[in-house]
């Protein structure tokens, strides 16, 4: 008689894929201290203004418009973990050199200008070449698992991040915060070195190579010509230039105009965090439900539409740290149904040769509408004030979902859907959406 079956090993229990969800999840806590610290910082120590701290946060996304260059010569790398273990260390020693400049009183908002453009670009490496990596540690049947799981760890960071890192900057001064962040980096440079993977043989130029603008368009030409991808861009886009209006805002606004002290606002913006874990959580089961496109439609409304709670923030300081904590909570779910669903998607549409580059060209669009966002942002805020910019952020970014609507996604149920008769091709001779 034989014995008990065993269960099944889950992805933790794989070596590589546990090592670097750790040093994920250690990168990602820090990072959520520091995007509290770092124009806390510019705010409360530099005085900054609106506009400036627009700027601030323009410049940390303004690399990602190098990404369709960037992600073709990712697509000719032999060693994929190398270039994320750089980043990683390239970003550690850059916040660094904060702490160490204000400890001597050498600190300026130029120094972190600088700071901000160059993490920026060693970000831009990194997400431009997870992707590729990430398919070397994960089988195509657990993509929504891991995804999952990565989004959970993500929306843990978000909860506990965010009460960390006003607890520092409130106790210890902001830029102790940034050493913490900068710590977690080195943290994240180690556990991603000691993952054994097998990478593909890249092509690193020579003669035969074609050239490198080529290749980036081949990136560009495809994602504009998919209409998964073409449709979830735009519709990303859209989301990501008003939500960045609320974002480069948020902090100046909870602090100046709503005077939440800064640990009861990371008290806030952690508790809110909750539903981002919640919505990580639930995506799987909910994609299962009601299929992964309806679940991305979902995601979309509920992510942006929570900043009208903050627009109308007044009152007592209790129900203004609730109201900013409760906008936090419904956005990060809807974040999160969004994420998981469609990275999922996305990783199973794109080719394995094409991965880097369309990720970078959809980067490129996607995120280097951030600066443009947050620069609008600052723009607004100091021409019609912080409140109607927040409600003209939470009106535009819910009309992304417009872009979803007459697309394939919302009919795509799962990916076994994908994988029929009726898989959706890309048609490349569209160049737009």
């Amino acid at each position: 008689m034989s014995g008990p079956a065993k269960p099944p090993r889950t992805l933790l229990h794989e070596r590589g894929f546990r090592s670097f969800f750790l040093a994920h999840s250690v990168s990602q806590f820090g990072d959520r201290i520091s995007e509290l610290a770092f124009p806390l910082l510019a705010v409360l120590i530099l005085d900054a203004t609106p506009a400036q701290v627009s700027v601030l946060t323009a410049l940390v996304w303004l690399p990602n418009l190098t990404a369709v260059f960037l992600g073709a010569w990712v697509d000719r790398q032999a060693r994929k973990k190398r270039l994320l273990v750089a980043a990683d260390l390239i970003r550690g020693g850059l916040l660094l050199t904060v702490p160490v400049a204000f400890a001597f009183d050498a600190g300026t908002l130029a120094q972190l200008y600088v700071v901000a453009l160059l993490t920026g670009a060693a970000s831009v490496l990194f997400d431009t070449t997870y992707p590729a990596f990430f398919v070397l540690l994960v089988n195509r049947s657990q993509y929504l698992a891991a995804n999952s799981a990565l989004s959970g760890s993500r929306s843990l960071s978000f909860i506990a991040g965010p009460a960390l890192g006003g607890a520092l900057v409130q106790t210890l001064t902001a830029p102790v915060a940034m050493l913490v962040d900068a710590v977690s980096f080195l943290a994240s440079a180690l556990g991603i070195g000691r993952i054994r993977v097998t990478h593909a043989t890249g092509d690193e130029g020579g003669p035969g190579t074609a050239r490198l603008w080529r290749q980036a368009w081949d990136g560009l030409r495809f994602t504009l010509g998919h209409p998964v991808l073409r449709a979830s861009l735009a519709c990303a886009t859209t989301s990501n230039y008003f939500t960045f209006m609320f974002v480069t805002l948020l902090v100046l606004f909870a602090s100046r105009t709503l005077d939440i002290p800064a640990g009861l606002l990371g008290l806030a913006l952690g508790a809110g965090a909750l539903g981002g874990l919640l919505g990580a959580v639930a995506a799987p089961r909910l994609s299962a439900r009601i299929g992964i496109g309806r679940s991305i439609v979902i995601g979309a409304v509920v992510f942006p539409a929570p900043i009208a709670l903050v627009a109308v923030a007044d009152g007592p300081l209790w129900l203004r740290t609730v109201l900013v904590g409760g906008a936090q909570f419904i956005s990060a779910l809807g974040v999160m149904l969004f994420d998981v669903n469609l990275n999922t998607l996305k990783a199973a549409v794109i080719p394995d040769a094409l991965r880097s580059r369309v990720v970078g060209a959809y980067s490129t669009i996607n995120y280097g509408v951030r600066p443009l966002g947050a620069l609008t942002g600052g723009a607004l805020g100091t021409w019609l004030g912080l409140r109607p910019t927040l409600w003209i952020a939470a009106i535009g970014g819910t009309m992304c979902v417009l872009w979803l609507l007459p697309s394939p996604i919302p009919a795509v149920r799962s990916l076994e859907h994908l994988d029929g008769p009726d898989q959706i091709q890309p048609h490349l001779t569209t160049t737009g959406p």
